[in-house]
């Protein structure tokens, strides 16, 4: 049995002191095996936003322990954790995050960068990662000249090219239309096929009906914890898909 890519035991994170103290997560258990695709869901003030920081070693939690492929992030320092960020985690943000004045390729080569990964090997993976969602033409264009889906197929691509363990995407289609937000969902579903270990934080249904898994969360506690395709399955619209 391979170690989990996530396992999350007793999360409580506490907010504030006194009469503004508020409970966000309240002893959250969570394991996620290697090639699952969960959607975490919520209303706003659920507490599925801090545990996306936390799941993406952005924040600590008061109490309880977190491991990401086996490693225990509370025994970090701040050096170990910003490298662990970069090798472990690839973070997909509602907003793109790109950064305005640098191509799309430079963009994909940024946390390569920061890595330590040579250039003639930067470029290549890059290159490649771009190819996969689909931006081959559109390598040297600069975020401003595309469009809001394109911006995410990027952000997509940056964080696949350092072959993490986990892609995390916060509300990744939340700033784009229809047809955008099929797009995304599509190339989501290819990296699922694939064996990516994904998670997503959506308030969205039809997001979340494409993965594997559902978690709800409500009060900083899991309410709800759903499997609608095993692991090694393919996620539930991509078998509705190919079937049809």
């Amino acid at each position: 049995m391979s170690v989990p890519v996530l396992e999350v035991r007793d999360l409580v994170k506490v907010h504030g002191e006194g009469d503004a103290r508020v409970r966000a997560l309240r002893g959250v258990c969570l394991t996620v095996e290697r090639g699952d695709y969960v959607a975490v869901m919520g209303a706003s003030g659920s507490g599925k936003s801090t545990l996306m920081n936390i799941l993406g070693c952005l924040d600590v939690p008061s109490s309880g322990s977190y491991l990401i492929d086996g490693t225990d992030v509370g025994a970090l320092g701040e050096r170990q954790l910003a490298i662990l960020r970069n090798r472990k985690i690839g973070f997909v943000f509602q907003s793109f995050n790109l950064i305005p004045r640098m191509s799309a390729l430079a963009n994909v080569e940024l946390p390569m960068a920061y890595g330590g990964v040579p250039a003639a090997e930067r470029r290549s993976r890059a290159l490649a990662a771009l190819e996969r969602v689909g931006l081959s033409e559109r390598v040297h264009h600069e975020p401003n000249e595309l469009s809001g889906g394109q911006q995410q197929r990027v952000a997509v691509a940056r964080a696949l090219v350092t072959a993490p363990a986990l892609l995390l995407a916060d509300e990744p289609t939340g700033n784009l239309d229809t047809r955008s937000t099929e797009d995304v969902l599509r190339i989501l579903d290819g990296l699922s096929a694939s064996g990516r270990t994904i998670v997503v934080i959506t308030h969205e249904d039809d997001v979340a009906a494409h993965a594997k898994r559902v978690i709800r969360l409500v009060d900083g506690q899991i309410v709800e914890d759903r499997r609608q395709a095993p692991v090694d399955g393919l996620p539930p619209r991509m078998t509705t898909e190919a079937a049809g």
